[in-house]
């Protein structure tokens, strides 16, 4: 049976005293959506996201990531993995650390990673309609960015489908918004850039009867994490994403 340590990789780390500006350099430089926060033993103290980064608009700034620091899942180096897949879901997280007894930090599971070990394993029941989360906010592609990056912050959400005539014709998430180095100054300055500058094209779709297992292979295929659910008349009803799946996996 494997277990946390079979997927463990090493996570960046962080300390309090560190700079928010370090932490998104690394985020938008890195696969990685979280990153861990150790004291001067690594000792896991918490972690902090993309979300909380982009908080910080200024390309230079002296504020610490101490204020961001939320608490971490975590897991023993044996914990089975069906057991780390329930600490990612109760903590909605994208990770889970893997610590020893006394709190040192050795590495972390990726939520990424560990989805398809346990899609292959077990497959997921039950329709795309009945999993995924209905009446999602959305943005037109000629919105300022500033917009919709403070609704990212302030939301919690990671993206938001992109809809111009009731057509989904793309995806926006924090990722891009990080990614792209012109967006805060835009943030900043009230500026005009729009989204369709920065969202993500084409978008994969899934519609309502779909199984959830067919959303599952295709955030697998296309390694996603989020896909728009559209109906027979192509309007969008909802997003289904890697947790809602989770979620209907057998327990």
């Amino acid at each position: 049976m494997k277990v946390a340590s079979n997927l463990m990789r090493a996570i960046p780390t962080l300390h309090y005293d560190d700079y928010v500006t370090k932490a998104r350099s690394v985020l938008r430089d890195d696969i990685f959506r979280e990153l861990y926060i150790v004291d001067e033993r690594d000792r896991l103290m918490g972690y902090l996201d993309i979300s909380d980064v982009l908080q910080v608009t200024d390309t230079k700034s002296n504020v610490t990531i101490k204020g961001y620091t939320k608490e971490a899942a975590r897991v023993a180096p044996d914990t089975p993995l069906a057991e780390v897949a329930s600490a990612i879901l109760a903590a909605r997280t994208n990770s889970a650390a893997i610590v020893e007894e006394d709190g040192l930090l050795r590495g972390g599971v990726l939520f990424s990673e560990l989805f398809p070990v346990l899609i292959s394993r077990n497959e997921p029941r039950g329709r795309v309609e009945d999993a995924m989360s209905q009446e999602p906010i959305t943005c037109s592609p000629e919105e300022p960015i500033h917009r919709i990056y403070n609704l990212i912050v302030t939301s919690g959400f990671i993206a938001f489908p992109v809809v111009q005539k009731r057509d989904v014709i793309g995806i926006i998430s924090r990722r891009d918004l990080l990614r792209a180095g012109n967006v805060r100054t835009s943030v900043k300055n009230q500026a005009d850039t729009t989204v369709d500058r920065v969202m993500t094209t084409p978008v994969i779709t899934v519609a309502p009867d779909d199984p959830v297992a067919t959303a599952s292979r295709l955030m697998v295929d296309h390694d996603i994490s989020i896909l728009p659910v559209i109906d027979e008349r192509k309007r969008l009803v909802g997003v289904i994403d890697r947790h809602d799946v989770l979620n209907s996996l057998p327990r």
